[in-house]
């Protein structure tokens, strides 16, 4: 597989659509981001990262992960995209994460997936509502970690108290 191309062929492979180009931006910064990726250059098909501390992004519309939550868990509509989703590229390994409301089970979920060459590989699953948040983290392979109301979760299985919010962010 052409390495500069993995990115898109990840959004090609999921039916995820890129609002606009591919860009670069230190990966703490882009990882803090809760908001939509400002499109830099829409004409700009890949990017290289300059240094071991920038991800290669692509601006992802939040909508066009439905599809791919549809196929993944087999029943429609029963996850709902609730925050622009990150798909990037992190010291040479693709990534993909996911932020959603679960209607059957009434609360919001984060979902990461890592990208290798035997396919994608759930590493993450946090549920998270006020009251409680459930996790099943395998991120010890990763420079990542989960950040719930400012403790790091890099692995296990659990629960803990309740979150607004949850970020997928460097250890």
């Amino acid at each position: 597989m052409n390495k500069k191309n993995l990115l898109r062929n990840i959004l090609i492979g999921t039916g995820v659509a890129a609002v606009g180009g591919i860009g670069t931006k230190m990966a703490v910064d882009y990882l803090r981001n809760r908001d939509q990726e400002e499109v830099v250059d829409e004409s700009q098909e890949e990017a290289e990262p300059a240094s071991e501390e920038e991800v290669a992004y692509a601006t992802v519309a939040t909508d066009s992960v439905q599809g791919f939550l549809d196929a993944s868990f087999g029943d429609e509509g029963r996850y709902t995209p609730t925050r622009p989703p990150k798909v990037f590229e992190y010291q040479g390994q693709q990534y993909m994460v996911i932020w959603a409301y679960d209607n059957q089970k009434d609360k919001n979920q984060m979902l990461a997936f890592a990208y290798t060459d035997e396919g994608r590989k759930m590493i993450a699953s946090v549920g998270y509502t006020a009251d409680t948040t459930d996790y099943n983290v395998n991120l010890e392979d990763t420079p990542f970690c989960v950040d719930v109301n400012g403790e790091q979760v890099t692995s296990g299985q659990g629960e803990t108290s309740g979150a607004e919010d949850v970020d997928f962010v460097l250890a």
